[in-house]
């Protein structure tokens, strides 16, 4: 007999009145705390699993969402295993069993994203990168970088289709810049970096949603790092005071909880 059954037995059954913030469907203490991705109500992670796949059940056809058994809100996932830093996202429409499992590597990805931002802005000079025209030089790492940090972000391991759609607007963004030439009302860097960060912000917004600003000035940053991914990493590692295996170590930079990155040394001549 489990605890939950022990505490029911001990009582005769649960009511909402003795148990301080129960699980709405259950009644009984939250077990694996888990919430749903719009409206944010939480459940027992295996009662609000159990729901949506007899939802599922009663509908004709699969259903890409679920309505919360509380106030009837669309959702498209749910959000379990959440520890301060990062958690599993389940969509309604896969299979349970079958859910993209962090690395170490997305892991560290999804904190830095809970850390303060522009910690690195003394370290990486986009202002540089923009007015010494740095975007005209190839970064071989970029599709990489945008895969990793979509997997993050997204909580999915097929994002192909989305960083090929990210890493098309940067490449047609730099296309245009080439090909345009116009009378500036402000300095062309300036004009160049608002016009990018909109135009990313415009393609990356409805996969990230509330990360798609943090995720741009995060791109730029690896952009004007002009690093592999492998020397980007260290530099952030250090400027955020942790150790290989992300855990933090002396004079670490404040992190924010949430509720539910060296430059070129070049001259900044045009080549």
């Amino acid at each position: 007999m489990n605890n939950r059954e022990e505490q029911a037995d001990q009582t005769g059954s649960y009511t909402s009145n003795q148990v301080p913030n129960p699980c709405p469907i259950c009644l009984a203490p939250l077990v694996k705390e888990s919430y749903l991705d719009a409206c944010f109500h939480k459940f027992c992670y295996n009662c609000i699993v159990q729901w949506s796949r007899v939802v599922a059940s009663k509908s004709s056809g699969q259903s890409a969402s679920i309505k919360c058994p509380l106030c009837k809100t669309d959702n498209f996932s749910i959000i379990a295993g959440f520890d301060g830093t990062c958690f599993q996202r389940h969509y309604v429409d896969q299979d349970f069993g079958n859910r993209f499992t962090f690395s170490k590597a997305h892991k560290y990805r999804l904190q830095c994203y809970y850390s303060e931002p522009g910690i690195l802005n003394d370290i990486f000079d986009v202002s540089r990168f923009w007015k010494s025209r740095k975007y005209r030089q190839s970064n071989m790492w970029l599709q990489s970088w945008l895969k990793r940090e979509l997997q993050a972000l997204m909580q999915e391991e097929d994002v192909d289709i989305v960083v090929h759609h990210i890493h098309g607007v940067i490449e047609s963004f730099w296309t245009r810049i080439e090909h345009t030439r116009v009378v500036l009302k402000k300095p062309a860097e300036a004009y160049w970096q608002d016009n990018f960060r909109i135009a990313i912000t415009e393609a990356a917004k409805p996969f990230l949603l509330a990360r798609t600003d943090r995720f741009v000035n995060e791109l730029e940053l690896f952009l004007a790092s002009g690093l592999n991914i492998e020397a980007y990493d260290a530099v952030y590692i250090q400027r955020l005071g942790w150790n290989t295996s992300g855990s933090i170590t002396t004079n670490p930079v404040h992190q924010i909880v949430p509720f539910l990155h060296i430059f070129d040394v070049g001259s900044d001549q045009d080549e």
